[in-house]
């Protein structure tokens, strides 16, 4: 049997009816990445615009992430979660981005069961519950660090499991040249395991400090 011509690893994955990405694929990270810079830099204005300088640059720079989280969960995983089965052949822009991350993970043309599964609930609970974190986080909502916590725990734990899952694997998937496997595969996936651990670490902080107050002894007046 031959396999259908495509760049993705190992050499010899069967992906009947594959179509090629129309796209050069540095034109298909390069809008993503224009997209991602435009969704972290409205968070940060959007932070300035309603906190003034009482918001720290942390927490501005916070806002932007979940507002990026909301639009790479919603659109770029909720198509996956739907179209994963018919990604291979797809034609467009979003299906090009996938093939253009493939290179870095042929687990997302073969609807491989753990990235459905992890990429469907990323879409469907991390993509609405991001953005209800940028808009508590926005109008200073008492549930903000809540929600922070739960979506950067979420994240987290979800990309501990994606990459342990393709270590067992052991690293088959990965074109092996730098861009794709360090630059695509452990580069982009790592911003979602230090940026959620650091958010976790500033939710404990504050509702540590918010069960201290409440736990502190009332005094009461004479």
């Amino acid at each position: 049997m031959t396999t259908t011509a495509h760049p993705f690893w190992p050499r010899s994955l069967l992906l009947p009816g594959y179509v090629a990405a129309a796209r050069p694929g540095w034109q298909s990270a390069g809008l993503v990445g224009v997209a991602g810079a435009g969704l972290l830099a409205l968070g940060w204005l959007l932070g300035g615009a309603r906190g003034g300088a009482s918001r720290s640059p942390a927490h501005r720079l916070a806002l932007g992430w979940f507002l990026l989280c909301t639009g790479i969960h919603s659109v770029l995983e909720g198509y996956f979660s739907i179209r994963h089965r018919e990604l291979p052949g797809d034609t467009g822009l979003l299906a090009d981005v996938w093939k253009e991350y493939a290179k870095a993970d042929s687990r997302y043309m073969t609807s491989d069961d753990f990235t459905v599964a992890m990429e469907t609930v990323t879409a469907w609970a991390w993509g609405p519950l991001s953005f209800l974190t940028f808009l508590a986080l926005l109008r200073r909502h008492p549930a903000r660090y809540i929600l922070q916590l739960v979506v950067s725990l979420g994240q987290l734990y979800g990309d501990v499991l994606y990459f342990a899952t393709e270590g067992l694997a052991g690293w088959s998937h990965s074109d092996p040249r730098p861009l794709y496997f360090w630059g695509y595969f452990v580069g982009l996936n790592g911003v979602w395991v230090v940026v959620p651990c650091a958010l976790l670490v500033d939710s404990c902080r504050h509702l540590a400090a918010a069960q201290r107050a409440l736990d502190r002894p009332r005094h009461k007046s004479h």
